[in-house]
């Protein structure tokens, strides 16, 4: 087998949360150069080919990065999300979001535990601690910790509401200590502690943070994302967009990868559309989110070129204001497939996962009359009673093989839920 061709890349960094300052001297110890950082992934990529070595698949799953911006020392500099398209670049104008929306976005990441990185990227955003704000507040960019206070409008720690953001930035030296968190309310009546949603190692965390932060804490400063719709609550739900203007055309379609797509298909989803997603609506467009659009188009009676899959002014509307038929029948925004059987996506139902979704289909399970293998009651860990009693289920429904080994797909979770 011939080598492999490669190309320098430097790796890109940003906002290093506590602990950080050890990895990067590590980074600076290992000294490592250019040459060598080639020949190192020479070996990895070979490994990965070859299918030997015990990192081969961690390798492989690695994105590719963006040239280090060295005027943000120790930081990404702030960019597209990754491998947005130019076309979609353009369009990717920060999404008019209610506090709900902004607390259900930082809790998919969550749910997922998603891994610190300042190099790697998840649903297109960074998974350090600036990119996870990013993604929550809906912005159709990666910002930096120098960068996100743009966006936001400075208020007082008693302005403070669920949605708001705690941001650090150390503009002498960003690597030391910068950090950012977003603001999820507070723990008790003397506001001493808050609810903090956060990326920071080893992976996105919720939980209860002295004011305002560990360390650092008279560094950090409140702040209100500009774009919040106010009104829309301060729960988990997700809600809609009420109100938001049709992003254009070329937020949507092959290559596109922007939170417009999320924001589109989460609509859909509402609208009995769930059925299309083998995961969850995210912002990299597929053919999923073209066959609910379609799905959708359709179920107004529009043929040809107004039912083509992809979102034009009219069906944004529609489906902004709840307006038309839903997918499947039914008007309004109240048929099939409300945000509460949206299916979340198989990955959080396998061994080894512990996430709210597991505690939501056990219960339902033990609604339906298919809980008798659990010894007590649904919990949030993925057990052995789960899978026989999702096996019981789905052999009610008359399947066999594969299609009943235990594992909910999206069939199997709108049979429960519907």
């Amino acid at each position: 087998m011939s080598t492999p061709v490669f190309e320098d890349i430097s790796v890109a960094r940003d906002c290093p949360c506590p602990g950080c300052a050890h990895e990067r001297l590590e980074l600076r110890t290992a000294g490592g150069s250019r040459t060598s950082t080639r020949a190192a992934a020479v070996v990895a990529l070979g490994a990965v080919l070859t299918g030997t070595g015990a990192g081969a698949a961690h390798a492989l799953a690695q994105p590719a990065f963006a040239t280090q911006d060295t005027t943000h020392p120790g930081q990404g500099a702030p960019g597209p999300l990754f491998a947005q398209t130019a076309a979609a670049r353009t369009a990717s104008t920060p999404l008019r979001l209610t506090r709900s929306q902004i607390l259900a976005r930082a809790q998919t990441w969550v749910d997922a535990r998603v891994p610190y990185s300042m190099g790697a990227f998840y649903q297109g955003y960074r998974k350090d601690c600036s990119g996870f704000v990013s993604m929550a507040w809906g912005l159709g960019s990666n910002q930096w910790t120098g960068s996100l206070a743009a966006y936001g409008v400075r208020i007082t720690k008693s302005q403070l509401k669920p949605g708001d953001m705690l941001l650090f930035h150390n503009p002498s030296n960003p690597g030391a200590g910068s950090h950012v968190t977003i603001f999820g309310g507070w723990a008790d009546a003397s506001k001493t502690r808050y609810v903090a949603y956060e990326q920071t190692r080893p992976h996105t965390l919720k939980r209860t943070t002295p004011y305002a932060y560990w360390n650092h804490s008279g560094g950090y400063v409140p702040y209100r994302y500009k774009y919040v719709v106010e009104g829309g609550g301060s729960g988990g739900g997700t809600g809609g967009s009420s109100g938001t203007a049709f992003p254009g055309a070329a937020s949507f379609g092959p290559g596109a990868v922007n939170g417009h797509v999320t924001e589109l298909g989460r609509m859909l989803a509402k609208r009995g559309g769930g059925r299309f997603y083998q995961e969850g609506p995210g912002p990299r467009w597929s053919e999923a989110d073209r066959r609910a659009t379609r799905a959708f188009q359709e179920a107004q009676g529009w043929r040809g070129a107004e039912a083509d899959g992809i979102p034009g002014p009219a069906t944004w509307r529609y489906l902004v204001q709840g307006k038309g038929k839903n997918i499947g029948g039914g008007t309004g925004g109240s048929g099939g497939g409300s945000a509460t059987t949206t299916f979340p996506g198989k990955q959080h139902f396998r061994p080894g996962q512990s996430n709210a979704h597991i505690t939501k289909l056990g219960k339902q399970l033990v609604k339906k009359g298919y809980g008798k293998h659990y010894t007590q009651g649904p919990g949030p860990r993925w057990s052995e009673a789960d899978r026989r009693n999702v096996e019981a289920f789905q052999r009610a429904q008359g399947w066999r093989g594969t299609e009943a080994d235990g594992y909910p797909g999206p069939e199997t979770w709108r049979r429960l839920f519907r």
